[in-house]
């Protein structure tokens, strides 16, 4: 695949990248309509707060198990048609949670919603590598991940907007979000052509690949690798960080510190822009760091470590009333959380060009499947103590050990420009 794309045109590939944060901002508004309707559900349904961990528990087990599986087709299957297919069977996922009329089927549309979303990541990712050399991808990733917050962003703003006191009013949001991924779909197959993004590695890839066997490396070897199990265990720790924030925000915020619900949905709003500029901040700052002279790895860890410190701030939130200081700091625990993952996509894609869809495949898989289950023990501890702060401070603490692992294991590298690229 020729990098500047159709015509030779380098600007393609970031029009590419948009389409990317498109698709990540549909992918965290179909998830995110869930979440800051919750209350009203949770009423709706007669739900406890363990029901609720429930919906977010079958959520994150099928987003496992379908990481697994379009982890492994994203290296087998072109991407431009691999990716609207999982986006239109998410989408129709969405759009019939509009219609459910139970708990039952709320937990169907809930677990077929986590497991085609869960193609969304692996595609995003072989996107980003066979799109763009090795220097961009920091940036790259950051627009991909950037894109859960704008969606994340716009779902509130459009629940005070749409939402009436009327019993149900919360449904035309689901059905609307899923409308919007259909969209998607005919501009991704408009500005991807033939031929692009297929499943071919690049020579350039297989050269810069650390783990690289000139292309043909050995899966087992690769999952099989020091680097791979540490892959594992930062995104199982700073995903359970983020999901928890993700789902659980505007019940803190609503039941845990007795904000109104249009002010919570403004303030989640407002969450979400400070998780943007995180990420996108996270990806810049990793370059520029980069092109003065730290290595590659030097300046993820120096980012990463800077996230990971805002995140953790989440045991001083957990002791704060309402108020200014306490949004404030909910808004650094953001930017942080979200911050982090721009560094743990580039470290992924340090592992093999061969098989990227499946190490992300497999790192979902463990993240979901380890993760999930914090959603239940949240709800049953908030339904037996009435407060959310001792889960929250614990979930924000979590990336500090991604970090110590990291730092410690990862490995070393030359320093300098052009000893190593930003992935």
């Amino acid at each position: 695949m020729n990098p500047s794309g159709p015509a030779g045109k380098p600007a393609w590939k970031w029009w590419v990248c948009a389409l990317l944060l498109c698709a990540s901002a549909i992918n965290y508004m179909d998830r995110q309509t869930l979440a800051n309707a919750s209350v009203r559900i949770t009423r709706e349904f007669h739900l406890s707060q363990t029901d609720y961990g429930r919906l977010e528990l079958c959520f994150g087990w099928a987003f496992a198990a379908g990481s697994l599986l379009f982890g492994w087709l994203a290296d087998r299957v072109p991407v431009r048609w691999l990716y609207p297919g999982v986006l239109a069977l998410w989408s129709c996922a969405g759009f019939l949670t509009g219609w459910v009329e139970s708990y039952t089927g709320l937990l169907v549309c809930r677990t077929l919603l986590g497991f085609f979303e869960a193609g969304h990541w692996p595609c995003g990712v072989k996107t980003t590598q066979r799109l763009l050399e090795s220097k961009d991808r920091a940036m790259g990733n950051s627009i991909l991940q950037g894109g859960t917050s704008l969606g994340a962003l716009a779902t509130p703003l459009l629940m005070n907007l749409l939402l009436t006191p009327t019993p149900g009013s919360w449904r035309f949001i689901f059905q609307g979000v899923g409308v919007c991924g259909l969209l998607w779909i005919g501009f991704w197959l408009v500005l991807v052509p033939r031929g692009q993004l297929g499943v071919k590695t690049m020579a350039s890839d297989v050269a810069s690949s650390p783990q690289s066997g000139g292309g043909n490396e050995s899966f087992w070897r690769v999952i099989l690798s020091r680097r791979f199990l540490i892959i594992l265990a930062v995104i199982s720790l700073i995903n359970t960080t983020f999901q928890l924030l993700r789902a659980w925000l505007p019940k803190f915020l609503i039941e845990g510190r007795g904000y109104a619900e249009s002010a919570a949905l403004n303030f989640n709003a407002l969450f979400y822009i400070a998780t943007d500029v995180g990420c996108i901040g996270a990806g810049a700052a990793t370059l520029w760091l980069y092109r003065r002279g730290r290595t590659a790895q030097g300046a993820r860890v120096t980012v990463f470590a800077i996230c990971a410190a805002l995140t953790a701030l989440s045991a001083l939130a957990a002791m704060m009333p309402k108020g200014p200081a306490l949004l404030g700091v909910l808004l650094l625990m953001g930017a942080g959380a979200l911050g982090l993952f721009p560094t743990y996509h580039a470290l992924t894609q340090e592992l093999s060009p061969t098989h990227q869809g499946k190490v992300t495949g497999l790192a979902g898989v463990v993240a979901w499947a380890i993760g999930s289950p914090s959603h239940i023990y949240l709800g049953r501890w908030v339904d037996k103590t009435g407060s959310f702060d001792g889960g929250l401070a614990l979930a924000g603490c979590l990336p500090l050990l991604a970090f110590l692992l990291v730092w410690m294991f990862w490995g070393k590298e030359k320093a300098g420009p052009g000893a190593s690229a930003v992935a």
